[in-house]
């Protein structure tokens, strides 16, 4: 749901910032996340470390580079649905169009295995994804007026946050999304 920025300053911020994340993902692929420094990435993207800092809040977020626009965009996947589209519905089609080009780029694996590789990527993935549970579950809340912390809406925010991991090893991702919002949206019926 990145909007394209429209002026020539906008542009040229975006596309430093994209240089940036790239010349950082491209070092901590080769070199290894702990072995490569600010300095490093700065000289890799051929910009000063205030440059860098202009951009990213330190280091792991430049492996989550895109991270800093999921918040919105789960905000807007719930409130922006189409009329008498059910929240469970939106949140798939979300997930659908975000999750599964994720999963099929040609890097996912070694990103995956940097980040599971990485104490401390490990704990800001966790992080990240515990605040995007918490933002989600109060967008759902919010449409229904309860309190932003609701179990039950939070409960579905972090199942829709966690479709990732538990499809991402299926052979069909499309169809194991699928499979957990009808779980999600009719209830598990015992297989047996």
């Amino acid at each position: 749901m990145n909007e394209i920025p429209v002026g020539r300053r906008e542009r040229k911020k975006a596309a430093t910032r994209q240089a940036i994340a790239d010349a950082a993902l491209r070092l901590f692929l080769e070199r290894g996340y702990d072995q490569v420094g600010i300095r490093d990435v700065a000289d890799a993207a051929d910009v000063s470390t205030t440059t860098l800092f202009k951009h990213f809040s330190g280091k792991e977020a430049l492996v989550f580079d895109q991270e800093q626009d999921v918040d919105a965009a789960l905000i807007a996947a719930v409130r922006d649905r189409a009329e008498g589209e059910s929240i469970v519905d939106a949140l798939r089609r979300h997930v659908l169009a975000t999750w599964l080009p994720i999963a099929e780029h040609p890097q996912r694996a070694e990103f995956v295995a940097l980040v599971d590789a990485t104490p401390a990527l490990r704990a800001h993935h966790e992080r990240m994804w515990t605040r995007h549970t918490g933002t989600l579950g109060a967008a759902i809340a919010a449409e229904f007026g309860r309190p932003a912390d609701d179990l039950a809406c939070v409960t579905l925010a972090r199942f829709v946050l966690d479709i990732p991991a538990l499809t991402s090893t299926r052979t069909d991702r499309r169809a194991a999304v699928e499979t957990v919002f009808e779980i999600l949206a009719k209830g598990w019926k015992n297989p047996i």
